[in-house]
């Protein structure tokens, strides 16, 4: 069930994927749904010196094992898991222009201010953008197709499960003041139990 920024969203949900290549917004709109506790699947995969961490796949497992989350719907791996347990996936189908006016500005951001990412990691050196073909800002641009093929597998997987297509940062913001708000209206009771 494909929706937009303005249709109503089923009831309940409690847990909410958002898919979109790096750089598109995924942290950041799972942060304003702050009823539902988030978890940032990089912060569990990458480990000191961006070496994989040895439990992701068990934290995984125990992410979608709650009741309540959100979080991005990234890894090859953890999309097997987090599938079946999905109420709500949101797709941020930005254009690729857009996307780069995002993922370049803050990564300039962060290497300069060396902002702590996930367990000691920091972004490398600008040149980097040169050497390494999997440096963040050309993972963006080269991922950024791949986003519409994973969530077409999941719609065919999952045809029942509501998908709500986002495809500019206006129809996000739609989305977050409409339909979204009831997402963030969850009761307290609700949400001590959730974290």
């Amino acid at each position: 069930m494909l929706l937009g920024p303005a249709d109503p969203l089923p009831a309940p949900v409690r847990r909410v994927a958002i898919a979109g290549c790096s750089g598109s917004g995924k942290s950041t709109l799972a942060r304003a749904l702050a009823a539902l506790p988030y978890t940032e699947l990089d912060g569990l995969f990458h480990g000191p010196d961006w070496i994989e961490r040895p439990t992701f796949d068990a934290d995984v497992r125990a992410l979608v094992a709650r009741d309540r989350w959100v979080t991005d719907y990234g890894y090859g791996r953890a999309r097997p898991l987090l599938l079946p347990r999905l109420d709500l996936l949101v797709w941020l189908d930005l254009p690729r222009w857009r996307v780069m006016t995002q993922v370049v500005p803050r990564t300039v951001v962060r290497r300069v201010r060396r902002v702590e990412l996930w367990n000691g990691n920091v972004e490398p050196p600008f040149r980097s953008v040169l050497t390494d073909p999997d440096h963040i800002v050309r993972w963006a641009w080269r991922t950024h197709p791949k986003t519409a093929v994973q969530v077409g597998r999941a719609r065919e997987a999952r045809p029942e499960l509501p998908v709500v297509r986002l495809r500019s940062r206006r129809e996000v913001r739609r989305w977050l003041a409409g339909p979204a708000d009831a997402l963030r209206a969850i009761p307290l009771a609700d949400r001590r139990q959730a974290g």
